[in-house]
């Protein structure tokens, strides 16, 4: 009996340290944030021939002056963002970047996109990254509301007259498709999200797949979201959101995405009321501004100038340089 009554804490003791391994590895930042750097790009032929000019753009963005903004969450988390200012009154882009990536990398090229077509830029680093609090990733679950509270606190800045439209990469871009449907200030009018997958649900059961993980890896998975980060990863979809969302939305993907899936955003523009979906040939994962350059900057540009026009918004948008 004795036996049975140690092997069995054994066991368990077993199950709680894969659990958390589980958890380290996929949704801690624990392990890997003292490494976190805006110049790390991925390494791979779909990235290697736009490395130099990644690192030039990140350096230049890096250069330009900006007033560092910090911001409590409702859970208390402390977060952190990079406020350009273009000019007093125009409307303001609130940018996300993706799953243990950096604002700066993230927005080396879209930022200055955005400030070229007159909009004010803040660029946040989402919660357990960079100089934000918080040690758990939870694929957009957390962060969605955490765009909600950037939004109220622009808007409590600002003025009840501020524009904001919000814009995503990767994980980014699922958090802002997933917060359309919470209660977001009316002062968005945009949503414009690149390369977004479905759900972290359905991100995570692709990444065990491409690792040829066995199938009883996914409720492990679940179950080390939901006992170390006290999330679950069914808890939100941005498919089921945007059917909710009240702004128009930009997605733009690569045809060539190896990571996330063209097909998502594909998924995600079906649900939706009023998407527009723009596929850029042969862009790996979140290279579609590298690929073609000018075709985004058009597509963002359209979009943005649609969304103030509906709203009745006002902006700087004559200063565009395409």
């Amino acid at each position: 009996m004795r036996w049975a009554v140690l092997g069995a804490l054994g066991l368990a003791v077993l199950v709680l340290l894969v659990l958390f391994g589980i958890y380290w590895f996929a949704f801690s930042a624990l392990g890997w944030r003292h490494r976190e750097r805006a110049e790390r790009i991925p390494r791979g032929a779909q990235y290697d021939p736009y490395r130099e000019k990644s690192l030039a753009m990140i350096r230049a963005l890096a250069a330009q002056p900006c007033e560092r903004m910090t911001i409590r969450a409702r859970d208390g988390v402390r977060l952190s963002g990079r406020y350009y200012c273009v000019a007093e009154g125009a409307p303001l882009e609130i940018a996300f970047h993706g799953y243990r990536g950096s604002a700066l990398r993230d927005f080396c090229g879209g930022s200055a996109m955005a400030r070229a077509q007159g909009r004010n830029v803040l660029l946040v680093d989402q919660r357990a990254h960079g100089e934000s609090g918080g040690h758990t990733i939870s694929l957009g679950v957390r962060e969605r509301w955490d765009c909600v509270d950037w939004a109220n606190a622009a808007v409590a800045r600002w003025g009840p007259g501020v524009k904001i439209v919000l814009s995503g990469v990767s994980m980014g871009a699922a958090t802002v498709l997933m917060a359309s449907a919470l209660p977001l200030p009316e002062n968005v009018v945009g949503i414009v999200a690149d390369c977004p997958f479905s759900s972290p649900e359905a991100i995570v059961r692709k990444i065990c797949r491409d690792g040829r993980l066995p199938a009883a890896m996914m409720p492990l998975v679940r179950l080390s979201a939901r006992l170390f980060g006290r999330f679950r990863l069914d808890e939100a979809s941005a498919v089921a959101a945007v059917r909710r969302a009240r702004v128009p939305l930009l997605l733009i993907h690569g045809s060539d995405d190896r990571f996330v899936p063209c097909g998502m955003s594909r998924e995600i523009a079906a649900a939706a009321a009023d998407a527009e979906l723009v596929i850029v040939p042969g862009a790996g994962h979140a290279l579609s501004y590298m690929v073609d350059e000018a075709r985004y900057v058009r597509a963002v540009d359209g979009f943005v100038r649609r969304a103030l026009a509906r709203s009745g918004g006002q902006s700087n948008l004559d200063e565009v340089t395409t």
